[in-house]
């Protein structure tokens, strides 16, 4: 509804500016016409915004204030597209006006924000990360003014929706955190009890994921439980062993997976809601217990969010247990959330776009301090470190101080493609959309084509369920100012996936013309034809819509053969979505059966009343298989020892380091748990081989010991990818930062470099190697 209503007087206001700036010659003429709009504007979309005119300040006497927006009134015509001196000095007055409305009503300066307006343009100014921004003057039309009301409405109202907000209300010593957690574990233990149910299934379908890379008995076995024991404490229960370690894990996980999908909720209901009729977030509230759960079920199942045309933001995904084993405490507790939620105000984030990449990474600090979190392994990458290294892979996309060409920027921006194969909570996918979005706008690329770009464009994957739903609503955050311009629904690229071990082909006479896929359900079988790009994800569609509909297995295959074949994809080189028909020799009798056997595997747990989840881990699993290649590969991937990997995972993945030639030890039972070699070093490997272009480059935030240590180190620094036959594709060492001294990581002492590979061309000795120290960064 605010949109709306921010469009609609967009146009009033353009359309009387247009009316008295040629009879308002002076700056007093025109402030009096335009600060009472603006106040008709704020009491019309239901702001109660603190407004002050000719403000004094210690740094002089603002024209208006509006709480935390300054406005700086100059007679029409003083502002010019090609700034001269009248123009600095206007934007030198918001700067001190901001500085001096800082300090007399004690806020942040990144809270606030400045805009310089004579009737013909705008400019607008915030101070950020340490140093000013301000933007180029811009002409005043609809759309610059609707992101003037739009900076207005979001710091007139509501709960800034920031880190330091949601720590205050959200963190373990708040009551309403309390309440839900105890609710949640004390509900957990029968839960698990009913061994036919659907929780104990969910939960160890999410051990089955985190044994990947964490072992809980290791993690908080002996004296590394009592950190945990204490936090606990301050949610107002106990934990006595790492079994209940693991189930208060689980517990927390869900309750932070509830904040990140409800504030998702939250944005998309007011940047959308009104206008695509979808459920307002604002109606949980005061929703009876019926109807609440109701339509918590509706969000979890991801409902909800296709009704504001997003497919995949959630997919039925482990959190969703609390259903299951709902009760009055925990719809009495989920109640005391939604009502604080309710009070915040998501559009903040256009304004401090810089709080969406940090808003649930320290949210998630914030629930479990440093020494809890490096037990998991877990450690966030530094955004400046993040930056660097996208410098470094690209410096004519991402380094500002570049002279560039448009037409060049503008190619890169709409064709290059990036994927971080661990990506986390979505560091370096949100600050890759963040520089495009800001070339986009300066190149003036069309929105529907950058949101197009960028969906397309930049990919990521994680094993970690909790972080890849935090990835997406981060990535969903930082494309929200464009989601109007979409065509049709959209699918957040961020994909429950190993990078490592991706689906294989089976190995007996049963499963070698299959990829598996095991679950704690049992293990799927995909028909090998039809795990082509473009083709799986149309399969996978097929496959959720017939379980709903209720087809049976022979109606399924049917479909199947219809919808992928020549008939439905055409005889052109590429068919729905990119996928290449189905040829009848490929859809024989046996892809036919297992087809057939699949989708019985996947109805019955359906009629069992375990549906959504699987069919939808199917799709993220084999993403590594369909999403094509990439220009750049980055990121930061898990430092985890081989011997700290868990011993199925490290055995499932052993053949791997045969295959790259990574390991110089002699003899197999190095590989299967003598050596100290870090699993970086596969996925480097392996994600160069499967998912680079040739002439692409990686760049990957690494253990600066493989570039010293024997083992896999040694065979790392071989630096060529075997290609079987004797054949090797060469890579290249572009660029090594060594952090070593700098230690950036929070209270760790990992030994950090940054490296870039340019993959198809060898390697040039000296490799050019950066030695980074503390207040000398080049030296």
């Amino acid at each position: 509804m605010q949109d709306e209503q921010i469009s609609q007087w967009s146009q009033k206001i353009y359309m009387r500016l247009g009316e008295i700036l040629p009879s308002a010659p002076v700056e007093a003429d025109f402030r009096r016409v335009i600060d009472p709009l603006l106040d008709e504007f704020c009491a019309g979309i239901g702001l109660t915004p603190l407004a002050h005119a000719e403000y004094t300040l210690a740094t002089g006497r603002a024209d208006a204030v509006f709480n935390r927006l300054v406005i700086e009134y100059e007679r029409p015509g003083v502002l010019k597209k090609i700034p001269d001196a009248a123009t600095r000095h206007a934007v030198q007055q918001v700067k001190n006006y901001i500085t001096g409305l800082a300090k007399k009503e004690r806020r942040e300066m990144e809270r606030l924000a400045g805009v310089a307006f004579d009737g013909y343009f705008l400019i607008f100014v915030r101070y950020i990360n340490g140093r000013w921004t301000e933007e180029a003057p811009v002409e005043v039309n609809r759309y610059s003014l609707e992101r003037f009301l739009t900076w207005l409405a979001s710091l007139s109202s509501g709960i800034a929706l920031t880190s330091e907000n949601l720590n205050r209300d959200f963190a373990i010593e708040q009551l309403r955190t309390q309440n839900i957690l105890r609710g949640l574990f004390q509900a957990l233990g029968p839960a698990l009890a009913e061994e036919d149910g659907i929780v104990p299934r969910l939960f160890e379908q999410w051990r089955l994921f985190f044994s990947e890379a964490i072992d809980y008995s290791e993690a908080f076995g002996g004296r590394k439980l009592e950190p945990l024991k204490k936090w606990v404490r301050k949610a107002g229960f106990q934990i006595h062993g790492p079994q209940e370690a693991e189930r208060f894990f689980f517990v927390l996980h869900t309750y932070f997976a509830l904040l990140v999908k409800l504030l998702a909720w939250l944005a998309l209901s007011r940047h959308l809601g009104v206008k695509l009729g979808a459920p307002s977030f604002a109606g949980l509230a005061t929703a009876d217990g019926e109807t609440l759960r109701q339509r918590l079920r509706e969000m979890e199942s991801g409902g909800i969010f296709r009704a504001y045309g997003i497919t995949n933001l959630l997919e039925g995904d482990f959190f969703e247990w609390y259903l299951h084993a709902w009760d009055e405490k925990i719809e009495a507790a989920l109640r005391e959330i939604i009502r604080r939620l309710d009070e915040y105000d998501p559009t903040t984030l256009t304004i401090v776009p810089e709080e969406t990449r940090d808003l649930f990474k320290k949210l998630y600090h914030y629930l479990l301090p440093r020494e809890i979190r490096h037990n998991l392994g877990e450690y966030y990458t530094p955004d400046w470190l993040a930056q660097r290294l996208l410098v470094q892979v690209d410096g004519d996309l991402f380094d500002p101080r570049r002279k560039v060409p448009e037409a060049r920027l503008r190619q890169k921006v709409l064709h290059t493609r990036f994927l971080d194969p661990a990506c986390g909570s979505g560091t370096f996918p949100v600050l890759i959309i963040a520089r495009m979005i800001e070339l986009g706008r300066a190149l003036i690329v069309p929105e529907h084509d950058l949101l197009t770009s960028i969906l397309n464009n930049v990919v990521g994957f994680d094993l970690n369920p909790l972080a890849v739903l935090t990835a997406r609503v981060n990535y969903l955050l930082a494309v929200a100012d464009l989601l109007e311009h979409r065509r049709g629904e959209i699918t957040i690229p961020i994909y429950l996936a190993d990078s490592v071990r991706t689906p294989a082909v089976g190995e007996d006479l049963f499963s070698h013309d299959a990829y598996e896929f095991p679950t704690a359900v049992g293990t799927f079988r995909v028909p090998a034809a039809l795990c082509a790009p473009g083709r799986f994800d149309r399969f996978c569609d097929l496959l959720e819509d017939s379980l709903r509909a209720g087809l049976t297995a022979d109606a399924f295959t049917q479909r199947c053969g219809a919808a992928l074949g020549h008939s439905a994809l055409g005889h052109s080189a590429l068919g729905h979505s990119g996928a290449v028909p189905l040829q009848d020799d490929e859809w024989n009798d046996r892809a036919v059966s297992l087809t057939r056997d699949l989708y019985a595997q996947m109805f019955d747990l359906h009629r069992r009343g375990m549906n959504g989840l699987w069919a939808r881990l199917l799709k993220n699993n084999f993403a590594p298989l369909t999403v094509g290649q990439f220009d750049y590969i980055v990121g930061n991937p898990p430092w985890v020892n081989w011997e700290h990997l868990p011993d199925k995972y490290r055995q499932s993945i052993a053949p791997l380091w045969a295959r790259y030639d990574i390991f110089s030890h002699k003899g197999f039972d190095a590989i299967l748990g003598k050596s100290k070699d870090d699993i970086s070093v596969l996925m480097t490997y392996a994600v160069m081989d499967a998912l680079l272009k040739d002439k692409g480059r990686l760049g990957f935030i690494i253990t600066q010991s493989v570039f010293k240590t024997g083992g896999g180190g040694q065979g790392f620094r071989r630096f060529r990818i075997p290609q079987g036959n004797g054949q090797f594709t060469p890579l290249a060492v572009v660029h090594v930062d060594d952090m070593v001294s700098l230690n950036p990581f929070e209270g760790a002492s990992n030994r950090t470099a940054v490296m870039v590979l340019e993959k198809g061309r060898p390697t040039e000795y000296p490799v050019p190697y950066t030695v980074w120290r503390k207040g000398d960064p080049a030296g």
